[in-house]
Parts: structure tokens; C-alpha cells; sequence
């Protein structure tokens, strides 16, 4: 284990001693008879706001889907790697999830990359300018609005912005978009401000953001 992260191990004798006490026999069920989580949720990579942690959830109960600002690809079945289309596919497909919530968050720095007025933070690697690129026609609306909203406001719009344009491409997933319609699987939106903990949940028939009751 040589230059393993000592934090890790750390992290691994606390969770053994303590959490595994309480869900061991849980872990067994999951390793016997697989895992059947009812919701898929698709997250930011950003290590402040894990969606186990934001809802208290124990093993097997969220299927997560993680990737830097929490985007969702447009339908694409060609022969490039689409992780996040995989993943929402064996979710939908394999495990028959009813219900997948897009979340975004406060300070988002894929979002704040986005809005940059000369691109150069999306142009120092290989892949996450491209990636990004799939906010272009929205982060350049929301940038167009310099003259009336600061920076802040900004952001937070396109943050919340984008997790509307997330849902709309689930919809273009012809299975997704069949399932939604026949009831058997739901699309939702949330937003989590990491400076105060708070929880803000899409309307879906109008795309407003309201704080959900602690």
C-alpha cells in the first residue's frame, strides 16, 4: 500500500469500525441479491456536494452518476464513449429506477468556466473544454445579461439553467422520453446551495426553483 492516501486508510478503519458494525448485514443483502435503488440522481463531481451525504443515503438506496457540472449529453447513439449515457441507460434499463433527479449546486466551477468571457479556463486540457461546450448557447444567453445581473446572480442563473437543458436532453433518450409519458419514470430538478445547505427542487411544469422544508 505504498504511497496509498493516508486519509484513506484513515477513512477506511473509521467506516469499518463504526458504519460497518450497522450495515454489514446490509452489505450482504446487496453482494446476495444485487442492488435495486429506485432512484438514479446525476450529480457534479465536486467533492462539496455528494448526494449520499445531502440525503442521508445508505448503500444501495441511490444509483449516482457523476461528471463535472452535472450535464446531461444529448441523446448521441454513435460510436464515441458516453459515459454518462451508459450510466443513465444501465440505470433506467438494468435497474428499472422510477425516478432521476438532475442536481446542480452553489459555486459550481464548471458553471463559473462557462461563463468565462475569453474561455481560457476550458482550454488548458484535452477533454473539458468540450464538455463544456454543451452549455455554449445557454452560458451565452445568461453571459449577455453583464449589463443588468452581477457575476454572483450570474452564475446562480446559469447553474439552474442548466439543469433545465439537463432534463429537456433526457427527454430526447426515445425510452426516457416513453417511460416519462406512460408514467412509469419521473424527471426532476434540484439545485443545492453549498454555503447555506439548502435544497431548491424544480417545478416541473414551470422550471422555478422552491426551497424544499428541512
Amino acid at each position: 500500500m505504498a504511497n496509498f492516501p493516508d486519509r484513506l486508510i484513515q477513512g477506511y478503519k473509521e467506516f469499518t469500525s463504526s458504519a460497518l458494525e450497522t450495515e454489514r448485514a446490509r452489505y450482504k443483502e446487496l453482494a446476495e441479491k444485487g442492488q435495486n435503488p429506485s432512484v438514479l440522481i446525476i450529480a457534479c463531481c465536486d467533492s462539496r456536494a455528494a448526494p449520499e451525504t445531502i440525503f442521508s443515503a445508505g448503500p444501495g438506496e441511490l444509483f449516482v452518476v457523476r461528471n463535472v457540472a452535472n450535464l446531461v449529453p444529448p441523446y448521441a447513439p454513435d460510436g464515441n464513449h458516453h459515459s454518462t449515457s451508459a450510466a443513465i441507460e444501465f440505470a433506467v434499463k438494468g435497474l428499472g429506477v422510477k425516478d432521476i433527479v438532475v442536481m446542480g449546486h452553489g459555486r459550481c466551477g464548471g458553471i463559473q468556466a462557462a461563463l468565462s468571457n475569453d474561455g481560457s479556463k476550458l482550454d488548458e486540457g484535452d477533454f473539458i473544454g468540450k464538455w463544456m461546450s454543451l452549455l455554449a448557447p445557454v452560458a451565452e444567453q445568461v453571459a449577455a445579461t453583464e449589463s443588468v445581473m452581477t457575476p454572483a446572480e450570474r452564475q446562480n442563473a446559469l447553474e439552474r439553467v442548466s439543469i433545465r437543458k439537463s432534463v429537456h436532453n433526457l427527454r430526447d433518450f426515445p425510452y426516457i422520453s416513453e417511460m416519462e409519458k406512460d408514467g412509469s419514470l419521473n424527471l426532476h430538478g434540484a439545485w443545492f446551495d453549498i454555503s447555506t445547505a439548502e435544497l431548491w427542487v424544480m417545478n416541473g411544469e414551470t422550471g422555478d426553483f422552491t426551497r424544499a422544508e428541512s
